[in-house]
C-alpha cells in the first residue's frame, strides 16, 4: 500500500467512527421521540378507557354503582340494544319478557308468578319490531339452552311496514357468547361514551336515588316519579305522535307477521313455552287509531295474529284502559305507557296467578273461534265509553284536527 493510501485510510477511520456515532445518536433521538409520542397518545387513551369502564354509563361492564358518581345513568335507556345483549350473555336467563318499551316499563321479571322461573329478564326494547324480537330471542337461546318461558308483548306499531330496525341495532352482537370487538372498542374508547360518562357523573351529583326518572334491574325500567302536573300534556303529546304514525305511514307488514310465525316455530322447536299478549294502552290510544281511519287495519291485524297463535288481548275499552285522565292516575303515565301495577295484572292473568284479583274484562284469550265476537264486543264497549266520556273523545278529535290543519 502506498504512503498516500495509508494516510487516507488512517484519516478516514476517525471520520467514519464519528459519522457512525452521529447516526446512532440520531436513531436514539428518533426512537426517544417516537416513544414519547406514542406514550402521549397511549396514556390518555388508556385513561379514557379506564374512566369509561369505571363509570360504565350504559352498564355494559356491570361495574358497581356509587352514590353521587354513577348511580344515575340518563343515557342507558336509549342504549338498550347494547346493554341488554350483554346482560343476556352474563345472566343467561331461563325466562325472558320481550316487546316494546311498553313492556319494558311495566313487566317486572321478579313477579311472584315467576319465582320458580328464575333468573328472569326483561328483554324489551324501545321501538322494536317483530324481526328484532326474533333476533334477540335467538340471542337468548344461543346463551341459554335451558330457556323455558318467553313472554312477548305485542303492539300494533311493531307490525308497521315503515318500522325498520333502529340505528343502534347490530347483527354483530347477537348469538355470541361474548361482547363483540366493535362494541367493546366503542364502549371503552369512543367520544360518545366519554360524553355519556361525563353526563352520568353530572346527573349523579344532582339527582338523589329517590329522584331518579327510571329504575332498572333485570332489564326492567319502570318510569319513576312522573310529574303528576303534566299528565294531561303527556296524553296530548302521545296522542299527537300516534296521529302522525297512523294517519300517513301505517301499512301492515306481511314480513313482520311472518316474523311472528318464526317466533312461534322457534319456541316450538326449542320446547319453550310461549305466551303472547296485546298491550293495554289507554282508551284514548285506541280512539287515536280510530280517528286516523286505521281501525279496520287494527282489527285485521288481530285476525292475522290469531291465525298464527292464540294471544291474550288486553286492549280495547275495559275497566283498566278506561281510567279517566287526571293527575293521580294509577294505571297510566300517558296514553301509551301503562304502569307496573297494570303490568302485574297482565302477568297475573297470563300466568294464572291470583286471577281473582284481575278484573274479569281485562285480558281475553283470543283465537280463530272467538275473534269476531271479541271484535264486536270491543266496538260495543267503545260506544258505551264514548257516550260516558265525551271530553276524552273530543280531546282526541281536537288533536287530530290540529294535526290535519298543519298538513294543509
Amino acid at each position: 500500500m502506498s504512503i498516500n493510501n495509508q494516510l487516507s485510510s488512517s484519516y478516514s477511520q476517525p471520520l467514519n467512527a464519528e459519522k457512525s456515532e452521529k447516526n446512532l445518536g440520531s436513531k436514539r433521538k428518533y426512537l426517544r421521540y417516537n416513544c414519547i409520542f406514542l406514550l402521549s397518545i397511549f396514556i390518555p387513551v388508556v385513561t379514557v378507557g379506564v374512566f369509561n369502564i369505571v363509570i360504565d354509563p350504559y352498564d355494559v361492564f356491570n361495574t358497581p354503582n356509587f352514590l353521587g358518581i354513577n348511580h344515575s345513568k340518563p343515557r342507558k335507556d336509549n342504549s338498550d340494544r347494547l346493554f341488554k345483549a350483554t346482560d343476556i350473555i352474563r345472566i343467561k336467563p331461563v325466562t325472558i319478557l320481550i316487546g316494546s318499551s311498553r313492556t319494558k316499563r311495566a313487566l317486572d321479571p321478579n313477579h311472584p308468578a315467576l319465582e320458580n322461573e328464575q333468573p328472569a329478564y326483561n328483554l324489551a326494547l324501545n321501538s322494536i319490531n317483530s324481526y328484532e324480537v326474533r333476533r334477540y330471542l335467538e340471542h337468548a337461546i344461543a346463551n341459554q339452552k335451558q330457556l323455558g318461558l318467553v313472554i312477548v308483548g305485542l303492539d300494533f306499531f311493531m307490525f308497521r311496514k315503515s318500522n325498520t330496525n333502529e340505528a343502534n341495532f347490530s347483527e354483530q352482537r347477537l348469538e355470541k357468547r361474548h361482547i363483540s370487538l366493535k362494541d367493546l372498542i366503542d364502549v371503552i374508547f369512543s367520544l360518545d361514551v366519554l360524553l355519556a360518562s361525563q353526563e352520568t357523573i353530572i346527573d349523579s351529583k344532582k339527582t338523589l336515588p329517590a329522584q331518579l326518572r327510571y329504575g332498572d334491574y333485570n332489564g326492567f325500567i319502570p318510569k319513576l316519579n312522573p310529574d303528576r302536573e303534566r299528565i294531561q300534556s303527556r296524553f296530548e303529546k302521545y296522542i299527537n305522535i300516534y296521529h302522525k304514525s297512523y294517519t300517513d305511514q301505517y301499512k301492515l307488514s306481511t314480513q313482520f307477521l311472518d316474523e311472528l310465525k318464526k317466533i312461534v316455530d322457534l319456541c316450538q322447536e326449542n320446547q319453550i313455552k310461549l305466551v303472547l299478549f296485546i298491550s293495554p294502552a289507554h282508551a284514548t290510544q285506541w280512539e287515536a287509531i280510530r280517528s286516523s281511519g286505521k281501525w279496520s287495519i287494527f282489527e285485521e291485524w288481530k285476525r292475522k295474529i290469531v291465525k298464527i297463535t292464540p294471544v291474550f288481548d288486553f286492549s280495547g275499552y275495559n275497566s283498566i284502559t278506561t281510567e279517566p285522565i287526571h293527575n293521580q292516575m294509577e294505571n297510566y303515565t300517558d296514553n301509551s305507557y301503562y304502569t307496573p301495577k297494570v303490568g302485574n295484572l297482565v302477568l297475573d292473568r297470563i300466568l294464572s296467578y291470583k286471577e281473582k284479583d284481575v278484573p274479569g274484562d281485562f285480558g281475553i284469550l283470543i283465537n280463530p273461534e272467538n275473534i269476531e265476537s271479541h271484535l264486536v264486543k270491543i266496538r260495543q264497549d267503545r260506544e258505551i265509553w264514548a257516550k260516558n266520556n265525551p271530553d276524552e273523545v273530543n280531546l282526541v278529535k281536537e288533536i287530530k284536527q290540529k294535526y290535519d290543519a298543519l298538513l294543509n
